[in-house]
């Protein structure tokens, strides 16, 4: 079964939207694991902060049911399908990476191509996954972490929820 691995971000009453989402995700794939919590500014647009995290799980779904279970998640936390991209959210899961799938539909694309350009979804997921490697880069996250300018994208890494 694939390792997936799935951002969560929220910067509309994010603890709340947050502990939804979990508590959904942890129903709808049993045994996922959550990284810690980090607060960051929102990019693209002038907005509250964000509350960012990465959960990782196994599944024996494709990768379109696994989308399909996040988008209904997403709906459940208040989130609408045509809201603008950048702009403030209740729920925001994206997924990262699908075992070694690389995939460019116009609709998906992984492994998620910011996920190297992104600190809330890169140190997140080196956290939780710092072996895993990134299926195009060669690397492990754990490097890419490394190698990455964290001073320019500040994460502030929240006690735990």
């Amino acid at each position: 079964m694939p390792a997936v691995y799935v951002a969560a971000g929220s910067n509309v009453e994010p603890e709340s939207h947050l502990a939804l989402a979990l508590a959904d995700l942890a129903r709808e794939f049993p045994g996922t694991r959550f990284s810690p919590w980090y607060r960051n500014r929102a990019v693209g647009f002038d907005g509250a902060d964000f509350i960012n995290l990465v959960a990782g799980f196994t599944t024996a779904l494709p990768v379109h049911a696994v989308l399909e279970r996040l988008h209904a998640i997403e709906a459940r936390c208040g989130r609408a399908r045509d809201a603008p991209r950048w702009a403030p959210r209740t729920m925001d899961l994206d997924v990262l990476l699908y075992g070694d799938l690389v995939c460019e539909e116009p609709a998906l694309r992984l492994p998620r191509p910011d996920l190297l350009k992104r600190a809330y979804m890169l140190g997140p997921l080196a956290a939780l996954a710092p072996e895993v490697i990134h299926p195009t880069a060669q690397l492990t996250i754990g490097e890419l972490w490394q190698r990455f300018d964290r001073a320019a994208h500040p994460l502030e890494r929240l006690p735990a929820a």
